[in-house]
């Protein structure tokens, strides 16, 4: 289990970013001209109010600008997330950070000017110049920010700093894969394993070896310990920035000053907190119970809710075995849609090694104009098949979303983002359901489905309700403090699993775990996209290809519709809290069928 450094790992166990740039040199002469870009935007500030041309030809300058500096900022991402710990690395994405908020900064004019037109001139614009109806979309929920909208003086300004704005989620991953050192544990053997963010949740989290893993959860939470007050600054000057801003844009709260930009209603993001949480407890519950029975241990802790059922039935396989059953499974999405995937898992779009200082978890990112990039830590397990579907899901959105909309239209709101990924979990379990009479290997995979509801209807949606609590804390203008933080990390798992579970100090420090809270509020969404692709999912094996055709149809899309549209074009009404109720029945018919094959 040592960790090798990046450069010894084998080029073919990683990504090729030679696709994105040739060489570091030629990323740099790319950052270098920026500028040019960026002058090519500026040349018409004071002009928007001329005519339509004069805004059609603004906003094609902006995009082309957006593009190319999305991609440049994407290889510095990528290098970073190869070894955050690199000098260079961190050099390079500081480098990038400030030319973005310099970039920021020179087009906050374009928001102002058009905000700064009289009523119904936009909409004359987009009669007059049809290539106009391109960005109708983009000009109608800017339209929509303007009764927040402040002083151009003022709006420059706040864009000079988005640097500053970023420093709470950089500090953060900085701290993350640079700063933290964990003790290493011996197992009952002698023999010694190093302990690192990623290892610890992508491994010993799920090792059956109980002694072995308390111990590794043990050397994590000391560490996560010695860093709480740091990361609670951290979190709290995250949380005071929205409060402020929502303030000073005379927002309610910061919480609807988020959901606006996400097009989702309090509604529909208080449904999906409550529904799951009341009626998923139960359901959870009951296998937290049935997982302390069939292991035979003594307490059923915080650090024991992912070992598997099955210790000793843990199916492993190959990078190219796994790509195989994934092509398999997601076939019925497609010739074409199967043709990116191959490309996506032949031609090195992913990378699997771990290595010393490389970011933990997974991610898909999809620069506008190149191929998508899937960062994982492969594990020769089945676990990793599915988290590799997943980021998958991603990659094939975005690229099929690039080919049929331009970039200003391409991504959705974050409340319909997960739902690919979440969606290729979904028919990745329904193919091995179907490909296998092994009562082992299907009750496994029941309980890798599990793992993903309870990564998105558990994890995540825990962290919502934690960011619910302490952004109404934050209204309130409380203090909130590492102390607070954990006070209400440890109310929030108690409210979810009672007497289920024993919470001990090190699972109040679950806030300190993830990214997510550097990302407004992005961590309910996991649920909505999960919702989703659960209906729809269904919808697939009862109604077959018509529901197919409207998913693809939906992925289409991109971002060209607000996400209730994009859902209801999918099948699933997302206003009401009936698809989430069907979605929770389902998982309870999951621990049903689970605790039955006990």
């Amino acid at each position: 289990m040592s960790r090798p450094l990046r450069k010894d790992v084998p080029p073919s166990l990683t990504w090729n970013l030679s696709d994105l740039f040739p060489t570091e040199s030629a990323w740099a002469d790319a950052l270098s001209l920026i500028p040019t870009y960026s002058a090519a935007v500026t040349r018409y500030r004071g002009q928007l109010h001329t005519g339509p041309q004069s805004l059609w030809s603004c906003l094609v300058a902006l995009e082309k600008l957006q593009v190319y500096l999305t991609q440049v900022a994407t290889y510095a991402q990528l290098r970073f997330s190869e070894v955050g710990s690199d000098a260079k690395n961190q050099a390079n994405s500081a480098r990038v950070a400030g030319v973005s908020a310099q970039v920021s900064a020179d087009v906050s004019f374009i928001k102002d000017e058009i905000l700064a037109l009289p009523d119904k001139t936009v909409a004359d614009y987009l009669e007059q110049e049809p290539q106009l109806n391109d960005f109708a979309k983009f000009l109608k929920d800017l339209l929509a920010t303007k009764p927040h909208q402040l002083s151009p003086e003022t709006e420059h300004t706040l864009a000079a700093l988005g640097e500053v704005h970023n420093s709470p989620y950089t500090i953060y991953q900085h701290s993350k894969s640079s700063d933290m050192q964990f003790a290493p544990v011996i197992d009952a053997n002698g023999q010694e394993h190093p302990v690192s963010f990623a290892l610890f949740e992508d491994h010993f989290e799920f090792l059956p070896d109980t002694p072995l893993r308390r111990a590794a959860y043990r050397s994590f939470t000391d560490t996560l310990q010695h860093y709480q007050n740091t990361f609670a600054a951290t979190y709290v000057t995250e949380v005071r920035k929205h409060v402020t801003l929502a303030r000073l844009r005379h927002y309610p709260s910061a919480t609807e000053m988020l959901l606006e930009a996400q097009q989702v209603s309090l509604e529909m993001y208080h449904n999906l907190l409550d529904v799951i949480q009341t009626e998923l407890a139960p359901h959870m519950r009951r296998l937290a119970k049935l997982r302390q029975r069939v292991l035979g241990l003594d307490e059923m802790r915080f650090c024991d809710l992912k070992v598997p059922l099955d210790p000793n039935f843990n199916p492993t396989t190959t990078f190219a075995e796994a790509s195989q059953i994934i092509l398999d499974a997601l076939s019925v999405l497609g010739t074409e849609y199967g043709h990116t995937l191959h490309k996506a898992l032949t031609e090195r779009w992913v990378d699997l090694a771990d290595n010393v200082g490389k970011s933990t978890g997974a991610f898909c990112s999809s620069p506008y104009g190149r191929h998508p990039y899937i960062l994982i830590t492969w594990a020769h397990t089945m676990r990793s098949t599915f988290v590799l579907a997943h980021e998958l899901g991603h990659a094939g959105h975005f690229t099929l979303a690039q080919q049929h909309q331009r970039a200003m239209n391409s991504r959705p709101s974050m409340y319909f983002i997960e739902a690919p990924s979440t969606m290729h979990e979904r028919l990745l379990a329904q193919h091995l359901l179907r490909t296998h009479t092994d009562p082992r290997m299907r009750r496994w995979v029941i309980a890798q489905s599990l793992g993903t509801y309870y990564h998105n209807y558990v994890t995540h949606l825990l962290e919502a309700e934690l960011q619910r609590r302490v952004f109404t804390l934050a209204e309130q203008d409380t203090p909130i403090t590492a102390s607070l933080l954990n006070q209400l990390q440890g109310s929030v798992l108690h409210d979810f699993w009672g007497d289920a579970v024993v919470l001990d100090d090190g699972a109040r420090l679950t806030w300190m775990r993830q990214p997510h809270y550097y990302m407004g509020l992005y961590p309910y969404t996991y649920s909505a996209g999960l919702t989703l692709s659960t209906v729809v999912a269904q919808q697939m094996e009862s109604e077959g290809q018509p529901a197919v055709d409207r998913w693809l149809q939906t992925l289409s899309a991109g971002g060209s519709l607000q996400p209730l549209e994009l859902m209801r074009m999918a099948g699933v009404d997302m206003s009401t809290p009936a698809p989430i109720r069907q979605a929770v029945s389902y998982v309870g018919a999951l621990v049903n069928e689970l605790e039955n094959s006990f």
